[in-house]
């Protein structure tokens, strides 16, 4: 692959929208202890579905390198994480799946845990963000090239499953403990992350 094209796909728009949107769903990830149940999940109802349509919307990319990549999520760093998300949402951490390629035509229903969900998209998207900032361009456009094929074969389907759930939570108006603040139906449309405004008031400003 010539430089030129290389360098057009992994700095094009839709790559480093997708790369900000990735390395701010990890901050959501990361950052949960310091912010109430209601708060983290309308933070994830908000940075799920920009996920999944910037994901969707990321160029085609071949292999570079013989090499695999480094993966720089550890196995510590993923059951401490989850570890919290699990210990925040108590009993609301599993739900129905609803969508098994191996039993959808059967009557078993399959138990997934929101925060084992939410790890399984974290653990691609910190080495996919974490590889990406390395700057070497030839290992960028790999991290794309594995970030995409993942999507399709696996995290993409979790995403959309585990949505569901937290979207069942805050549509619920749960009371997830003493010391904890209900969603404000009122509030939502009001309390939307910086990050978030100023990424709508960019693609406003493209129309």
């Amino acid at each position: 692959m010539a430089e030129e094209n290389l360098n057009s796909i992994i700095y094009s728009k839709g790559v480093v929208e997708f790369v900000t949107v990735a390395n701010e769903y990890c901050g959501t990830i990361e950052n949960v202890r310091n912010f109430s149940v209601p708060d983290n999940l309308k933070k994830l109802q908000l940075v799920l579905p920009l996920l999944y349509l910037k994901a969707a919307m990321l160029p085609e990319a071949e292999r570079l390198q013989d090499d695999e990549l480094e993966k720089y999520v550890t196995e510590m760093d993923y059951n401490i994480l989850q570890h919290y998300w699990l210990q925040m949402l108590g009993e609301y951490d599993s739900y129905y799946e609803v969508f098994d390629p191996d039993i959808q035509f059967g009557y078993e229903k399959v138990t997934a845990s929101i925060s084992e969900s939410l790890l399984d998209i974290y653990q691609d998207m910190k080495d996919f963000v974490t590889s990406y900032s390395i700057g070497d361009e030839k290992v960028m456009n790999d991290a794309l090239f594995e970030c995409i094929l993942n999507f399709d074969n696996y995290w993409g389907q979790r995403l959309v499953n585990v949505l569901r759930a937290i979207h069942m939570l805050l549509a619920g108006n749960i009371d997830f403990g003493e010391n904890r603040a209900k969603p404000d139906k009122q509030k939502r449309k009001n309390d939307k992350p910086e990050w978030f405004e100023k990424f709508w008031d960019t693609m406003s400003d493209e129309e």
